[in-house]
This record gives C-alpha cells, structure tokens and sequence, in this order.
C-alpha cells in the first residue's frame, strides 16, 4: 500500500511537471511565435521562413486555388497577413492630370522609363482572408508621382507592417500612415521627396519595435534613420547617414537583452541602439545598390548583397563593438553567387539564396558558411525580383507566371513547377495551410482543397 501510495505520488508529480512545463513552454512560444500571422515584410521572424505552415506543393488555376481576387491598380508590395485581414497597398490610376511644378520631373534613364503625369489614388485594401472579398479600402493619398520607377517597378513597393492594433503604411515620398484595423487614419508623416539613384524607384519597408516604428531613408540626398513614437507618429529621433540609395528594409534584434537596429546599405552596415539613436558598430564590404534584408537567429546576423560584386557575411553580434571591419566578429564569408534584388531565406539551420536574379539556388550551413550546394538551377525560372519563402520542408520562387517549389534541405530538388496567370514581384507568404501571392494583376490565396 505504502509502495502504491508513492508511486502514485511520483505519477501525479511527473503529470503535474510536465503540465507545468507544456504550460510554460506554450507561453513563451505565444509571446515569440504566432504562425498564423505575416505581421511584416519578410515575416514574423524577417527570415523569409514559416517553418509550421504547410501551404500546397501543387497548384494551377484550376487546381487549389482558395480564391483569387483582382486588385486594382499596380503595387508590388509584399502583403502582409493579421488575423482574417490580408493587407495589401497599391497605387491606382485615375485620368486627372497634375501640373507639376517646374524642375520636379526626374531625370531620365533608360533602366526608369515609366513616368506619369497621372494623379494616383495612394491606397490601402483589407482582403478577408477566409471569402477573398474585400473589407475595406482606404485612399491615403491622392498625387502625381513625381519620380520615375524601373521599368518593372511600381509607386507601391513598399510592404506595410502591423501590431494588431495598427497597421502603418509607407508609400515612400508620399508619406507613412498610421490606419487602425478598420482602415481608419490615425497619423500621417511625409518626409520629402526621395531622390533614388538612376530613378530605379523607391522600396524600403518600415520596421517596428514595441513603441516605435524605424524607416531606413537612403538616397542621393542627405540620409536618414528615423524612429518614431508609433502612437503620435512624432519623431523620437534622427540619425543622419553618410550613405546612397540602398533598398534594404532594417530590422530589430535582441542581444544580450539589448535591442540594436541593423541597417544594410552600400557603404557600411551599422547597428544603432533603439532607444537613442547611437551606433553600437559598423563595418564596410557590401556591393552598392543593397537591396536584401539583413536576418537574424542563434546570435548571428546574415547581410546579403549581389550588384556588381558578391557580399555574404555572417557577423557574431556577441562580439560586434565599434568598428568591426576585419575583426573575429565576422564570422565567414561567402563572396560569390550573391543576390541582387532578392533576399535571402534562414530556416532550419540553413541559408539560401539566388544567384543576382536568377533561378539559380546556394545553400550554406548558417554556422560555420560551408557550402551544402550551389549554383543549382531552378529549371524554367528566371528573372526574379521577388524573394524566396521557406515553409515546412520547402522553398516557394515566385516568378513570371511561374512559382517552382523547392525541396528544403541538404540535396536540392525541384518539387513542383506550377503556373499561374500573372507575373510575381513581389514576394509569396505563408500563413498557416495558406499561400498568398500577390500579382501584377490578382490577389491569390493558394490552398489545399
């Protein structure tokens, strides 16, 4: 009896124990994990990667297609996904003309030859995310561009970003504004007019971090990081930047309970305190033109850059002080191969990324930067703008007309090659069993049926 007694106490210890730890276990992964939101650019991690949704391998018109949902006007601003809401911006067309003041138009340039005279309604559309009917639509801005874009750009490139509260939507040189998820505007800031190298357009997207919103402000001119109190829209402060047109979308990691705010840009990559403003490090060696967004696990941040040259650095923030350039904090390198316009994808241990923009794939070992494989070439796929995006045990590479899938991994393997009716620029996310894709055209939510 005294035997059963105590084994009885141990199995209600064990029991209770492991309900103790699942329960805390299950808190902490609330408080970091919530796969069934996109909440930003490039995910909830800004790793490209949800590693818990599994979204079909295989897809057509006619084959797992949840809905589709033509949306006006032209943007190639990644979506983003909250609760029932898909949130996307565009800018659309009406047939008023503006008069521009004199001395405004941009220059030209054979790589930027799309300009308009055109008033442009500046919007944000809320999709429900079950029907693929739209919930509301919010004009933030009506108002002739007055920069010229690349020929495969839009007025509407940048992602928004949200809390669940709000959602903050950045159109560049016509303004950041805060919507609340009704589509109402709380706030609006306007910065200027950006003057972008060679005219390419305008791309960076905002980061958040608990009560500020950051915007990377690179161009010809005179340079900026600002953060911002997310409520007022007021500045908190400003960093001036010795830097040229870069596109790459900053972002917010923790290290040792420290939150540091990294930005990618041609001449140096820096890392600024959140609270402050105050550079913690720098370093040199990224090509010009960075577009890539910076990722972060395990204590390591990965920079990518690929225009007329090659850049891949893995940087031990433990170690990164003052200037790092050439010091123990940079991990590895990789200096071939890189990506010009896509970013790359961090899952599993893993790094993968494109080749300039072109379907050809590497995958380096995140920790140390051995190569696992390289230069394989995505059969059919080419010229791609959009960035790659990891899910369960593969890659999605959006293209035009194309999505190819992937096998995610140590041995590269082409799963699927599915075709769609429209051209892909900006990037596939994936939330929950559900793959959204935004088109030149439509809206797709891709699904198991």
């Amino acid at each position: 009896m005294k035997k059963s007694i105590t084994a009885l106490a141990i199995q209600s210890f064990c029991i209770l124990l492991f309900w103790s730890l699942s329960t805390n276990m299950t808190q902490a992964q609330n408080k970091t994990t919530d796969t069934n939101n996109w909440p930003q650019w490039r995910g909830l991690y800004n790793s490209g990667a949800n590693p818990m949704g599994n979204p079909p391998i295989e897809f057509s018109e006619t084959k797992n297609v949840k809905w589709k949902l033509e949306i006006p006007g032209k943007g190639h601003a990644t979506p983003i996904v909250w609760g029932n809401q898909v949130i996307v911006q565009t800018a659309v067309a009406t047939d008023r003309k503006a008069v521009k003041p004199e001395g405004t138009a941009a220059a030209a340039s054979p790589m930027a030859p799309n300009q308009t005279d055109l008033i442009h309604q500046f919007k944000v559309i809320s999709v429900d995310k079950t029907s693929g009917k739209i919930n509301w639509q919010t004009v933030v801005k009506e108002e002739a561009p007055l920069e010229r874009t690349h020929e495969l750009g839009s007025w509407a490139s940048n992602s928004p970003i949200t809390d669940g509260e709000n959602i903050y939507a950045f159109f560049g040189s016509r303004g950041l504004y805060c919507l609340d998820m009704k589509g109402n505007i709380k706030w609006e800031r306007n910065f200027g007019q950006m003057d972008i190298v060679a005219s390419f357009g305008e791309g960076s997207s905002p980061a958040m971090y608990k009560d500020k919103i950051f915007l990377q402000w690179d161009h010809q001119q005179k340079s900026y990081l600002y953060a911002l109190d997310k409520k007022t829209g007021k500045e908190a402060w400003t960093a001036e930047r010795e830097e040229t047109t870069s596109w790459a979308t900053p972002v917010v990691v923790e290290v040792n309970g420290k939150a540091q705010l990294i930005t990618s840009a041609t001449k140096k990559v820096r890392s600024y305190d959140v609270e402050t403003g105050k550079v913690i490090w720098e370093c040199t060696g990224m090509t010009a033109n960075v577009i890539p967004n910076p990722m972060f696990a395990n204590g390591i941040l990965y920079l990518l850059s690929g225009f007329r040259g090659n850049a891949i650095k893995a940087i031990d923030l433990a170690k990164a002080q003052g200037d790092i350039t050439g010091t123990g904090a940079i991990l590895w390198e990789y200096n071939q191969d890189a990506p010009y316009t896509p970013s790359g994808v961090l899952m599993d241990g893993k790094l993968y990324f494109l080749k300039g923009n072109k379907g050809v794939m590497t995958c380096l070992d995140a920790k140390d930067g051995k190569v696992i494989y390289s230069n394989q070439k995505i059969d059919g796929i080419d010229n791609i703008f959009s960035s790659p995006t990891a899910s369960k045990d593969r890659i999605y590479v959006a293209a035009t007309g194309a999505v190819d899938v992937v096998k995610a991994g140590g041995e590269f393997s082409l799963l699927a090659k599915n075709t769609l009716d429209d051209t892909f620029e900006a990037s596939p996310v994936v939330v929950g069993n559900d793959l959204f894709l935004r088109g030149a055209k439509y809206l797709y939510c891709i699904s198991e049926k």
